[in-house]
């Protein structure tokens, strides 16, 4: 049942969810609720904004984001899955997975006692998508809209042999000015340094930004704060399931060839992506079931 009726009839809560088709043809759950609002596109199960009540919005929205059936959004919190950048074999597959870009099924949503509301979600299985992954690995989202914002992949391995997964939540955050933020959380870590060839480097200190910046920190688990001086605010990133780290921003060069961040918009962006990518893949048992959960929250910042 994917009809916006069907949804609402079927999944609506009175005051806190109701599912619109957007332009562009997706349909989107928005949900209001005493603590957050947020927004989040059945294609992709892609949380495209949140913002804790008395508080700037956290997760950034491309303002020229486009919306259409099969095409990634710039901006919100992609599901990067069942790989994490180029295919390892395949240079033609999607980078980064086709999860993001395929429809995604409500499977349950509710209104929970603390005033938060969850909704959960599983990728629509085609002949489309087992052209790229013919595992049996079904996948769920489960997203819960508080103070806090909670985001859990869900794989299983219902075949018989092991299967290997990268996956990553490639989160857009909104910062005041890229240039005067810093990211705590990743000194002494080791990354892979995309804009430098893939070398090899260590941490040192913060990670700030005067360039572009496109980085895998390895073997890490901590939680990630996102220091921005201008909003007097932190957004900490604490995560499970998680052993790598991508720090991400195009900066104006690459910017404008992307032609979907707008004016200026990689000033008021920062990718900090809760992962299992390059050493960090996940070996799934046959079987067996993993869990990557994330959760996004605001401390101020005297």
């Amino acid at each position: 049942m994917s009809d916006v009726s069907g949804l609402n009839s079927r999944f609506g809560i009175a005051d806190q969810l109701v599912f619109n088709e957007i332009p562009g043809g997706l349909i989107v759950a928005e949900i209001t609720n005493k603590l957050a609002a947020a927004r989040i596109a059945l294609q992709g199960a892609h949380v495209l904004t949140w913002a804790p009540k008395g508080h700037k919005p956290v997760i950034w929205l491309s303002e020229a984001a486009k919306f259409a059936p099969g095409k990634s959004i710039r901006g919100g919190a992609p599901v990067c899955w069942p790989w994490f950048g180029a295919h390892p074999e395949q240079s033609s597959f999607p980078a980064h997975g086709y999860a993001r870009t395929v429809p995604w099924e409500i499977i349950d949503a509710r209104a929970l006692g603390n005033g938060a509301t969850s909704i959960a979600l599983r990728l629509k299985e085609s002949d489309a998508t087992r052209a790229f992954w013919p595992h049996a690995t079904p996948i769920e989202c489960h997203i819960t809209v508080g103070t806090d914002l909670e985001i859990e992949l869900i794989t299983r391995n219902q075949g018989s042999a092991p299967v290997t997964v990268g996956e990553a939540l490639h989160t857009y955050f909104a910062v005041s000015d890229i240039r005067e933020v810093q990211i705590l959380g990743l000194a002494d870590c080791t990354y892979f340094d995309k804009v430098d060839n893939g070398a090899r480097k260590k941490q040192a200190g913060a990670v700030s930004f005067s360039g572009e910046t496109d980085r895998v920190y390895l073997n890490t688990a901590a939680d990630c704060l996102i220091v921005d001086p201008t909003l007097r605010r932190r957004i900490r990133i604490a995560k499970r399931g998680s052993q790598s780290t991508v720090v991400w921003n195009p900066w104006v060069e690459k910017a404008e060839k992307m032609g979907d961040l707008g004016q200026n918009g990689y000033l008021k962006m920062v990718c900090v992506e809760s992962a299992n990518a390059l050493d960090n893949v996940v070996s799934l048992p046959a079987g067996q079931e993993h869990r990557l959960w994330v959760s996004y929250s605001v401390e101020p910042q005297s």
